[in-house]
């Protein structure tokens, strides 16, 4: 069986017509005149009514059976991220051996407000498949949607995001082979031959030690080792160095122990979520998430040094001598990434690419929220890095 092929693009070209040729000739040209099974497209909101058509156009051009694409702030692409400019990103992958089998889903909610979902994915063997998945930031519940496929599918990972640069509801837009679609969530269960696997760089630190959280309300933790929250972490900030400190006021996160049977953590054992503020009145603290008692948390702290050497050492292990020889990355990062955190361009596709060697095809585009495992279960993230690096499955 031949082994997979991938190719990715990108075009900078104002005019929409302009930019899909360009784009198109340097991804048909990448695939050596293999017919991809997959194609991806991710186009800032400077093209206008062109978006339209790009599904069907990118189907017809490329003979893909299969194309997902969505609107961006910023696309990326071979060696850039084109931050502040008009984008155009291609991918496209052939998979042999390999089943895809696309979804639309589509919501809804009952009388007491819980979310009805419709047109979930197959998923035919957990063990076997993976999830790409991109969603509408004002119309898909992914941590609700996310939630259901880690019951039904266990051991699946989800890889992905939210489309990005609109101003408000009905701006963002997803998009298939057949034009504009109108759901919450597109997607494609990739099951067989063709391996995804993932990395999600959450770009944050430990900071202090960590606490058990014994009363909870909601999303408000109100006491961790028996004692108010907020007196638990004032403690803790008096232990720490005045550096520390000051990062930890910038970017205050708390991270949630994945693993409830482990009390040391390391990296991808604990979940940042932003820390939203305090309770005075009852000693608490807001967390972006739903806490349970008996949880371990330790607090988080976000800085361009934290997201850099956190981003490389997931990456590290990429590049074995024993990695497949033909690889394709899609990269799904927050849209607060980039120069709003680095201050300089092409960060996280620059480290992406150092992993993984020279030639790979890697596209993606500046998310809206990040969907991506940490340990088992899929999640919906803030301000991370999350790669689906697709390859021949290696089986044990």
């Amino acid at each position: 069986m031949p082994a997979p092929r991938f190719s990715a693009s990108l075009s900078t070209l104002k005019d929409p017509q302009a930019a899909l040729s360009a784009a198109l000739e340097q991804l048909l040209s990448n695939l050596q005149g293999r017919r991809p099974d997959l194609a991806l497209a991710f186009v800032t909101h400077h093209h206008g009514a062109a978006i339209e058509g790009l599904g069907p156009e990118l189907a017809r051009a490329t003979g893909a059976p299969l194309v997902l694409g969505c609107t961006t702030e910023a696309a990326i692409g071979p060696g850039r991220e084109a931050e502040g400019e008009t984008g155009l990103a291609l991918f496209a992958g052939s998979l042999p051996g390999t089943e895809l089998r696309p979804f639309r889903l589509d919501v809804d909610q009952d009388d007491e407000g819980e979310w009805l979902l419709s047109g979930e994915p197959v998923v035919l063997d957990p063990r076997r498949a993976g999830v790409l998945m991109l969603g509408d930031p004002h119309a898909f519940p992914a941590e609700a949607a996310l939630k259901r496929l880690n019951q039904d599918f266990p051991g699946t990972p989800v890889a992905g995001g939210m489309a990005s640069g609109g101003r408000g509801p009905g701006q963002d837009h997803l998009f298939d082979q057949r034009g504009l679609a109108d759901h919450a969530a597109l997607g494609v269960v990739i099951e067989g031959d063709v391996a995804l696997r993932t990395r999600v760089s959450q770009g944050c630190r430990p900071i202090g030690r960590p606490f058990v959280v014994t009363k909870v309300e909601e999303n408000f933790i109100l006491e961790l080792g028996g004692k108010p929250a907020m007196e638990a972490l004032l403690a803790m900030l008096q232990e720490l160095d005045v550096a520390e400190r000051n990062l930890f006021g910038n970017a205050p996160f708390i991270g949630l122990a994945v693993d409830v049977t482990k009390s040391r953590f390391g990296r991808g054992d604990l979940l940042a979520r932003p820390l939203l503020g305090v309770d005075p009145k009852r000693g608490a603290i807001a967390v972006g998430d739903a806490p349970r008692r008996g949880m371990t948390i330790q607090f988080q702290a976000r800085d361009a040094d934290s997201a850099s050497e956190d981003l490389e050492a997931l990456l590290g292990g990429l590049a074995s001598p024993s990695a497949p020889a033909e690889r394709g990355a899609l990269l799904f990062t927050c849209n607060g990434r980039g120069l709003r955190l680095f201050g300089r361009r092409n960060h996280d596709i620059g480290a992406l690419e150092r992993a993984l060697g020279p030639g790979v095809a890697a596209a993606g585009f500046f998310a809206n929220g990040e969907f991506g495992p940490v340990g088992p279960t899929n999640c919906m993230h803030g301000y991370t890095a999350s790669v689906a690096l697709l390859e021949a499955r290696q089986e044990p």
